[in-house]
């Protein structure tokens, strides 16, 4: 593997800013990650492209990273290429149909606004959730019953090698945090059908949903969101917090004393420590329920 080489290759010949060594920890909103050893921001399907081909023929892993909203990078930091969408990878178009063509890259709560301010309904239960839109349809976001999956009428994706493809959304398996779209292929934009409204409508309808985010979730600290996913009708939250274990530290890191399905960093928290706790959580709610948590967060740079 030629991280050098890769490095020498990309840099100042495609369409995209390479660094070395860049910390994650900037990139996180969890605040924690040590250094990818590559950092590539492309702006075009052409650089996207390239920049692929150069990394397989190094030998060089890489990953594609949204806004780091639901992401775990380990303390030694990843010894391959991060990659982030960005250009026209990040542009939205509103057509007149009703429908909303956004780039992968997109901030998702700048979309969810744009759709407001056209009185255009269907994402509100997007609201006050972080990251872009690919990541927003790659663990389909929402809620436990309402999700961003609805509104989709097609994706397009690369497939690394091959090529463009475009799925209809009845191609696409759509539940609760899940998608059918493989992991190895790459979301590069969608278009969702959105339904006619009044700003006053769904601005109300998203100030409450904020309302009861604010209420019952951590707010002001760095955190990844949700740590583990919902058992069906059940809280994580309320399981982990019968185990005694909300307020509970290791380190910087402590599960969250408004949601116990949260953990935050305090300042200064490592990966090591956000991992303890997870452990320490996922144990306490298998002995005492038997229940096999599933955790949401992904983890870069902490090997097999």
């Amino acid at each position: 593997m030629s991280v050098f080489n890769a490095y020498m290759t990309l840099s100042g010949a495609v369409d995209a800013d390479v660094r070395r060594d860049e910390r994650m920890l900037r990139h996180t909103s969890y605040r924690i990650g040590g250094p990818a050893a590559l950092f590539a921001s492309v702006h075009s399907y052409p650089a996207l492209v390239r920049t692929i081909q150069v990394l397989e023929d190094e030998g060089v892993d890489w990953v594609i990273l949204g806004k780091g909203s639901n992401l775990l990078v380990s303390d030694k930091g990843y010894d391959g290429c991060v990659i982030v969408l960005d250009g026209e990878f990040s542009r939205t178009s509103l057509g007149e149909d009703g429908t909303l063509t956004v780039g992968a890259g997109a901030v998702l709560s700048k979309v969810v606004n744009e759709a407001m301010k056209a009185g255009l309904s269907g994402l509100e239960p997007c609201v006050g959730i972080p990251g872009t839109v690919g990541g927003a349809l790659s663990m389909n976001a929402g809620t436990r019953r309402e999700w961003i999956g609805s509104v989709v009428r097609d994706v397009v994706v690369l497939r690394p090698g091959k090529g463009l493809h475009r799925y209809e959304a009845s191609d696409i398996e759509w539940g609760y945090r899940f998608t059918s779209i493989p992991t190895s292929e790459i979301i590069l934009e969608a278009t969702l059908e959105l339904a006619p409204s009044t700003r006053e409508a769904i601005a109300a309808d998203m100030e409450e949903r904020l309302r009861r985010r604010r209420e019952s979730q951590p707010f002001g600290v760095p955190s990844c969101g949700s740590v583990f996913r919902n058992p069906p009708d059940q809280s994580v939250g309320a399981l982990i917090e019968s185990c005694g274990l909300k307020g509970q530290r290791e380190g910087g890191a402590q599960i969250s004393e408004e949601h116990a399905n949260f953990i935050v960093n305090l300042g200064g928290a490592t990966a090591a420590d956000v991992i303890t706790l997870i452990g320490r959580a996922h144990e306490a709610v298998r002995s005492a329920y038997g229940i096999d948590l599933a955790c949401e967060v992904k983890l870069l740079g902490f090997g097999a």
